[in-house]
């Protein structure tokens, strides 16, 4: 196997000035969730050179594409999301993104890119393996239902189910050419809320004869830190956070309503149901002591995603042989949301980060602001890692 790694390895850093080269044209051309139209052409046009088959039109603008070995075997599954952000590019690069008002800034042009490259070094290897490879070029990661949810309705776990399936991330917390790996709990599910406060306006002057639906909201989001706070087991991982209030008022004008979005996380299905019912009646009867009436709207979103201990072991043990154990860092839980854990709940999988900081260089920011970028270097490793776990799969199938 360590001859068998040492190749990959040098193969991956090989293709690197072409996994920077489709990297660069996808993040020049950032398509938002359900969007990823040219997106999906791009993908197709990289597998037809491969002569990798495929169906497209997968769940929406999905691609799943099919390597086969030598032999019968079993299959395992790679997954990459395509989508980008409806955010406007800061960084000053001749890569930037040309689309305005949008960009990659979660780097799924990362996991693309280097999807593609796994799929070049696996079609060179496919008299190495006996079993399949299959591929799932994944669009609307960010956006609800999530369009792992919709590949999987559409049948890309079926005919025959894979083994396991595995997908990476980028993360900036961590320097390049380091990956990181966490076993069971790893991200929270996440739930949009929407509350809608509705009182009587009128002149801010004469607040006597009016329903402040400004001050009731603001009661309701104070009240509501209790469910956290109070509700929720002190150790059990929760959040409650509201980022969007719309009253549109004016200086002397008390609007008749006021919405509110939030978010509500965590890692128990159980609470999760729990803390639902705890929003609805804390904002409903918040409101209603103070006059005014709350819908509550809650949207229920991505699971919590687990990583299955047996996957996520070879696919550790695998970047340890590929990268040095130095180089193989334990991750913390994380309040963040993926829609990868749609297939965890379906067949084993391990979700797994690829780091892409170099502080040197100034590239430290976070994923979904609008200076990320990455350290490109990275790109070799995420593409040889995702092949090198996918020949261990189906060798230890």
């Amino acid at each position: 196997m360590a001859s068998k790694i040492e190749a990959l390895r040098r193969d991956a850093e090989t293709m690197q000035s072409a996994l920077v080269s489709d990297r660069r044209h996808l993040h020049q051309h950032p398509e938002l969730s359900f969007e990823e139209r040219e997106t999906s052409q791009f993908v197709i046009r990289r597998l037809q050179d491969l002569d990798i088959p495929y169906r497209e039109g997968v769940g929406g603008y999905g691609v799943l594409a099919h390597i086969a070995g030598v032999g019968p075997g079993p299959t395992v599954a790679l997954r990459a999301d395509m989508d980008a952000l409806p955010i406007q590019e800061a960084n000053k690069v001749p890569y930037a993104s040309k689309v305005a008002g949008v960009m990659h800034a979660c780097g799924h042009d990362v996991h693309t890119a280097s999807l593609l490259g796994a799929a070049a070094l696996l079609r060179s290897r496919a008299g190495d393996f006996r079993g399949n490879v299959r591929l799932l070029f994944q669009p609307a990661e960010e956006r609800l239902p999530g369009g792992a949810s919709l590949m999987i309705q559409d049948g890309a776990l079926q005919d025959p189910v894979p083994v396991s399936i595995y997908g990476q991330h980028v993360m900036p917390l961590l320097d390049s050419g380091k990956v990181g790996f966490r076993s069971g709990q790893y991200m929270a599910s996440a739930d949009e809320i929407r509350l809608t406060i509705r009182g009587k306006g009128g002149h801010a002057a004469m607040p006597h004869l009016n329903t402040d639906s400004v001050l009731i909201a603001s009661h309701v989001v104070v009240a509501l830190q209790q469910v956290v706070s109070r509700r929720a087991n002190p150790t059990l991982p929760s959040v409650l956070s509201f980022g969007h209030i719309i009253g549109e008022g004016a200086y002397n004008v008390l609007p008749n309503e006021v919405k509110l979005r939030g978010t509500f996380r965590t890692l128990d299905e159980g609470w999760r149901e729990q803390a639902h019912r705890f929003i609805r009646e804390i904002a409903e009867g918040t409101a209603s002591a103070m006059g005014a009436a709350c819908l509550v709207e809650i949207d229920k979103g991505y699971p919590m995603l687990y990583n299955h201990p047996r996957p996520t072991s070879l696919a550790r043990r695998t970047a340890e042989q590929y990268l040095g154990s130095e180089n193989v860092v334990d991750l913390d839980l994380w309040m963040a949301a993926e829609d990868f854990a749609w297939y965890a709940q379906e067949i084993p999988a391990s979700f797994y980060r690829l780091g892409t900081r170099n502080e040197a260089k100034g590239i430290v920011s976070s994923v979904h602001t609008p200076t990320f970028d990455i350290e490109e270097d990275a790109m070799a490793t995420g593409a040889g890692l995702l092949a090198a776990i996918a020949l261990e799969q189906l060798a230890e199938a």
